[in-house]
């Protein structure tokens, strides 16, 4: 039964974690559309340093909390070939969290960090990672 509480925090984090990373590129690149100072500017690097602090580093700690937990738990899924992907996938997505991150941090400081344009498309990819790792949980293909 622990386990199952386990599960459903975990997938209520991971919730978290992807509504704030398919937000948070959207705010800096609202932030890029103005300057230092502006009001728009301001608005979007209190707004994504909010749902940074107060969502996407939490929700990403928690779930990789409860999810080793899991594992800890029922350590049999680290012999499934699915589990395996599925972990690569988000270490990936992990990674992509910190770069965004990194990058709205260049953004508050003036710089650019990166071209608005490549921001957008850089949005789409923590949910392009998620279908594979739903996919992999559900379907589980290997």
């Amino acid at each position: 039964m622990l386990y199952l509480w386990v599960k459903a925090a975990h997938v209520v984090f991971v919730i978290a974690l992807m509504g704030g990373l398919l937000v948070y590129p959207r705010y800096k690149i609202h932030q890029l559309s103005s300057q230092p100072g502006e009001p728009l500017f301001e608005t979007m690097k209190e707004a994504s340093n909010k749902l940074r602090m107060i969502i996407l580093n939490p929700s990403l700690i928690l779930v990789w909390v409860l999810g080793v937990a899991m594992l800890v738990m029922n350590q049999g899924l680290l012999s499934m070939p699915w589990m395996h992907v599925k972990l690569l996938l988000v270490l990936i997505l992990s990674g992509l969290h910190g770069y965004f991150i990194g990058v709205g941090k260049k953004i508050d400081r003036g710089g650019d960090g990166i071209p608005a344009k490549r921001l957008r498309m850089l949005n789409e990819v923590p949910f392009l990672l998620m279908i594979g790792i739903v996919i992999m949980v559900i379907v589980r293909p290997f």
